[in-house]
């Protein structure tokens, strides 16, 4: 019986924070606009309240002391390790040190397989193996490719440039070892989405000159984030309060990977800013190309002059645009009742362009 004092006592102390996310939460969604061509509004809106409700607790708890907002983000935004999947061979390793997942379809291939190697979305900051789960399965499920997910270091505990080098040092440990998972050297891409996509068009430029590695097959970019010089582009404007990505929490993920300092800017960001002298080389050099946008992002923008970039140095580009889209949406395959239609059909583009290579 003692049990139930300590369940009302803990129950009156829960109550008024709830009153508290709940009354943050209504007083800040009508701030947020929910674009009326998005796909799906209202459960967008419902995904809204999710995330407001959640940064509301994130905060009370690091003014508490408890826990840092960010620590709190981390652990909703964790997911979990799914059950054995029938058509995949899937384990965890470590390629140089980071940490990776390696998806392997078990179906026999009458010849060596594509690979994919994936970087996670979350702005530097948030995102894991777990979180990712369900979309590295079905890439490499439908595609019948090898896929590798890689475990970077997130800031702001690491700041640049760590998590591109964790990146670049899994893509080149895997590039020299790809006959232990039958692929076929001359078809390894790298893909990414959001801050992944960045770290994805990091790892093609820096590759681009490597005599001594296989060449990338392509970049495949979803949603990328390649600039954080003006956040003043038109989809910065349009969009700014769109979920997932909002224009300030979009800077302020730049500035934590960053550590605030513009200084290194031109570095991380190089695949967006081609010096026109080096036109020559990187057409030779970089490899072909997939970018995926979303009308309503405020990183569509990004992609969108990265694509004129690339294709007016004779770099071939897919491009696929999903008019109903937001930032994220990928992220949310097979989210339960969080899913969206055309995040699907974004996966399937991607699918399909990995089939034709």
């Amino acid at each position: 019986m003692a049990l139930l004092p300590a369940l009302l006592l803990l129950l009156l102390l829960l109550l008024p924070l709830a009153a508290l996310v709940l009354g943050t939460v209504l007083l800040a969604l009508p701030s947020y606009e929910i674009p009326p061509g998005v796909n799906q509004p209202a459960k967008l809106r419902l995904v809204l309240a999710v995330l407001l409700g959640t940064a509301a607790v994130g905060r009370i708890l690091e003014k508490t002391g408890l826990c840092s907002q960010i620590t709190f983000g981390r652990y909703v935004r964790q997911g979990r390790r799914l059950r054995v999947d029938p058509k995949l061979f899937i384990q965890d390793l470590q390629f140089n040190k980071v940490p990776v997942r390696v998806y392997q379809p078990k179906a026999i291939s009458h010849g060596q397989r594509r690979a994919i190697i994936f970087f996670h979305g979350g702005g530097w900051v948030f995102g894991s193996l777990d979180t990712y789960e369900k979309v590295c399965r079905y890439i490499s499920r439908e595609s019948g490719s090898v896929v590798v997910s890689v475990q970077y270091r997130l800031a702001p505990e690491h700041k640049y440039p760590a998590a591109y080098e964790d990146c670049l040092n899994a893509t080149i440990h895997f590039m020299r070892n790809t006959e232990h998972y039958g692929v076929d050297p001359a078809r390894i891409s790298v893909c990414g989405d959001s801050a992944g996509g960045n770290l994805a068009a990091a790892v093609s430029q820096t590759l681009a000159g490597r005599s001594d590695l296989p060449k990338l097959r392509a970049q495949i970019l979803i949603y990328p984030g390649l600039q954080a010089l003006d956040f003043n582009l038109p989809s910065y404007q349009q969009n700014r309060g769109v979920p997932l990505l909002f224009r300030e929490r979009a800077a302020f993920f730049a500035l934590q990977y960053l550590n605030g300092d513009a200084s290194h800017m031109q570095e991380v960001l190089e695949g967006s800013h081609i010096p026109p002298d080096m036109r020559m080389k990187y057409r030779k050099w970089l490899p072909e190309s997939f970018i995926l946008t979303c009308e309503y992002d405020v990183l569509r923008d990004d992609g969108l002059l990265y694509k004129k970039r690339l294709e007016d140095n004779g770099v071939r580009v897919t491009w696929y645009h999903l008019e109903d889209g937001f930032h994220g949406i990928i992220s949310l395959y097979d989210y339960g009742g969080f899913s969206f239609p055309s995040g699907k059909r974004g996966l399937d583009s991607v699918v399909n362009f990995l089939k034709g290579l």
